[in-house]
């Protein structure tokens, strides 16, 4: 039987506060529409149908930028719902474009966490008509599930429109089921919008399914929090945090070692090898590797980066879109910028920023230096307070450092420039030429003393 989704993410959220529309929040990194999409691409379903409509060509768009999908063209299609009139009328939109005997699972964009073993439990419904439900102690806000006194499900309930002794019924509704699309759309034909909302319910179908002698299943998911959903900026923190525990938790069984992993994030995958400690409030962003034998400081930020074996990275320290071989020790308090590649045993220490450079085997840049758009031979030490200064208020320009090239303290070096191997920068020099190899090369005006210079005073303010 082929398997057709619908995922309805055309809310606007009005509690979220926000101009960014509900299914584009994110969660670990990730829209929360996202983390469905790629949820039931493990389901292989034939199409996926995602009902848009607030801010819907911002949602298409933030989804199709995020690289190649998971589902061809053909198989993700986005749907309108002009007018907001409800999730059953969200449903109306996608179900006539769906061959009437293929299965049909409802979902909302807005509950991220949903598992694919869950999914595949409620997509197994043969003629039945498959119900996710969940049991709550605090059911506040959500639908409640009607069953008779044979414990058959014969209906739901809204909040708004239940009775008191209706509210107190803990089991809930989630919003996620699966059914025959036939059954589907005739269920929904005779839908109305007599109640609180003035809206046309979904939940008005499992009425109807009762009514028409459908058999109504209800299936549980393995964890009360695959079925929480966002309506406030408190929903999404929490489901943050629940999210980030178990990526920490399933990390750790792997073999990563988390110093507190209640203060870690990873926004996106991580991979890396054996005996890797992460020290507390890391944020791990994009695509990360982690070697062999990784440290990672506190405070730290590494966002689509390779680290190489047995490389350290100190306190407070970002490594953002760069390479970075074996060996090397970086920070505190270092910035590797985009397009940097470190090789192996090189030493980027407090205070550095580089960026877009290649700095070749065991060389060292210890303190307060920028290195920008630059080729930084081996054996190179890089005295406190250098700078490459690449940029002539219109274009960058590039620096080439040769091997065993010792560059003095407080040193400025103009690109386009290049330093030849063995060459020696005297402190505080100027370097606007290239400097030949083996040689000492000093750029600075020469020192005069003045005697008997009286060093000007603040003028005294009459009384």
């Amino acid at each position: 039987m082929p398997l057709e989704i619908i995922i309805l993410a055309a809310g606007q959220g009005t509690r979220m506060h926000s101009d960014l529309p509900k299914a584009l929040h994110r969660v670990g990194g990730a829209p929360m529409l996202q983390h469905l999409l790629e949820t039931v691409a493990g389901l292989e379903p034939e199409r996926v149908h995602v009902v848009v409509g607030h801010g819907k060509e911002q949602v298409i768009s933030a989804i199709e930028q995020r690289g190649p999908s998971r589902f061809p063209d053909r198989k993700l299609k986005w749907v309108e719902q002009a007018r907001q009139r409800g999730t059953g009328h969200a449903v109306m939109q996608a179900l006539p474009d769906i061959a009437e005997n293929s299965s049909v699972l409802i979902l909302n964009g807005d509950v991220p966490l949903i598992s694919l073993e869950t999914l595949k439990r409620v997509v197994a419904h043969g003629e039945n008509l498959n119900l996710l439900t969940v049991s709550l102690d605090n059911p506040h806000a959500m639908g409640r599930i009607i069953r008779n006194d044979s414990n058959e499900i014969i209906g739901i309930v809204e909040e708004r429109d239940a009775t008191e002794a209706q509210k107190r019924i803990r089991e809930t509704n989630t919003n996620c089921l699966c059914a025959r699309a036939r059954q589907l759309n005739r269920w929904l034909a005779s839908i109305h919008s007599a109640n609180a909302q003035n809206e046309l319910y979904l939940t008005d179908a499992i009425e109807n399914a009762a009514r028409d002698g459908a058999r109504i299943q209800s299936v549980s998911p393995d964890s009360v929090t695959e079925t929480l959903g966002v309506n406030s900026k408190a929903d999404l923190g929490r489901l943050e945090r629940i999210h980030q525990r178990q990526l920490a938790e399933k990390l750790m069984d792997q073999g990563i070692t988390l110093l507190d992993h209640c203060r870690f994030d990873l926004r996106g995958t991580c991979d890396f090898g054996r005996d890797c400690v992460v020290d507390i409030n890391v944020i791990l962003e994009g695509r990360v590797k982690l070697g062999d034998a990784v440290m990672v400081g506190p405070n730290t930020v590494i966002r689509n980066s390779t680290i190489g074996g047995n490389c350290v990275i100190e306190a407070n320290s970002v490594v953002d879109n760069a390479v970075i071989g074996r060996n090397c020790r970086i920070g505190p308090f270092a910035r590797i910028r985009p397009g940097t590649v470190l090789e192996d045993g090189v030493r980027v220490g407090n205070f550095v920023e580089v960026k877009n450079s290649r700095i070749q085997d065991q060389s060292k840049i210890n303190h307060l230096s920028y290195i920008g758009d630059s080729e930084v031979g081996k054996h190179v030490n890089v005295g406190a307070g250098t700078i490459t200064c690449n940029y002539d208020g219109a274009n960058k320009h590039k620096t080439v450092i040769g091997d065993d090239v010792h560059v003095g303290s407080s040193s400025q070096l103009v690109a386009p420039v290049t330093i030849g191997d063995g060459a020696t920068i005297g402190a505080g020099s100027t370097i606007t030429h290239d400097v030949t190899r083996d040689t000492l090369t000093v750029a600075r005006s020469r020192q005069r003393s003045v005697r008997h210079w009286k060093r000007p005073g603040k003028k005294q303010t009459p009384t």
